[in-house]
């Protein structure tokens, strides 16, 4: 990842508008896609030769009416926002606190709780640092359930599995994003990019659009080869007293097919899990 994030973060969110996008006529050719500098910074109401320091690298430090300012030149929604202010290092109540990937006996003890409900703790880079039996289910096809970025860009089962993949790598890279931005300096993290920008050439262009999006509800499309389609909703959960941790789970709508399916799919595993042979055997 570059040490410029600020810059880089802004001149991508610039080249994704046009002045239309803003309310403002565009005048003269073009050499580059998106809003000029000039411009971002007439809306913004700063300094032209500023906003060029700040993009460059020249001037790390705005302050938070220049952040306020550059969110709604650049029309950052609520993530976006959170994350230029992450750059910035202007937000101390956001600063991430390192925590182990331990997940604690009580948490997955929860997660067993749900035996209907596919269930799974998954850290800031993505990691499945742990899974309740639905959930190991859902994601056999892959080789290994370990990462969900990997799982989706480098497992050849991920554009299968997902139905919609091209929305789903997108928002991979934009919860990847977000995660950047409260720990920039995580060498896992770093070193995931690393790999995936040199596996996927589409991982590498969504990594350059700079979107960033924290997790939502929609709804989730799955193709799986044991049950077919599968349309779950989630909710995802912070774990407290593990900062960076979250508790996903994953449900289909009462008496629908997806809830047909899933139910096929538990038994499916349980029995496959049934006839394999004892360590002791």
């Amino acid at each position: 990842m570059p040490d410029n994030q600020l810059g880089e973060f802004l001149r991508a969110r610039r080249a994704g508008l046009l002045p239309q996008d803003v309310g403002m006529a565009g005048y003269g050719l073009r050499r580059v896609t998106g809003l000029r500098r000039e411009e971002v910074a007439v809306l913004a109401g700063v300094n032209g030769d500023y906003y060029t320091r700040l993009e460059q690298g020249r001037e790390r430090h705005p302050s938070s009416q220049v952040l306020d300012a550059l969110s709604r030149a650049l029309r950052l929604d609520t993530d976006a926002r959170a994350h230029l202010y992450r750059l910035a290092g202007t937000s101390p109540s956001d600063q991430f606190t390192h925590t182990t990937d331990r997940v604690s006996p009580a948490l997955r003890q929860l997660m067993d709780g749900y035996p209907g409900a596919p269930a799974f703790v998954v850290n800031l880079t993505l990691d499945i640092l742990a899974v309740n039996a639905l959930a190991a289910a859902l994601y056999s096809p892959f080789e290994q359930a370990d990462n969900l970025a990997r799982m989706t860009f480098c497992d050849p089962a991920g554009r299968q599995f997902y139905a919609q993949w091209s929305w789903t790598a997108q928002a991979i890279v934009a919860n990847l994003r977000q995660a950047a931005g409260f720990d920039p300096d995580n060498p896992q993290l770093r070193e995931l990019v690393r790999t995936l920008s040199e596996h996927s050439a589409d991982f590498a262009r969504l990594w350059n659009t700079h979107t960033v999006r924290g997790k939502t509800q929609d709804a989730k499309h799955f193709l799986h080869p044991d049950v077919g389609p599968l349309t779950l909703t989630y909710q995802a959960f912070d774990v407290r007293d593990s900062p960076g941790q979250q508790l996903v789970i994953y449900q289909a709508e009462p008496g629908s097919p997806s809830a047909q399916a899933l139910n096929l799919l538990g038994s499916i595993h349980a029995t496959w899990k049934q006839a394999e042979p004892h360590p002791s055997q």
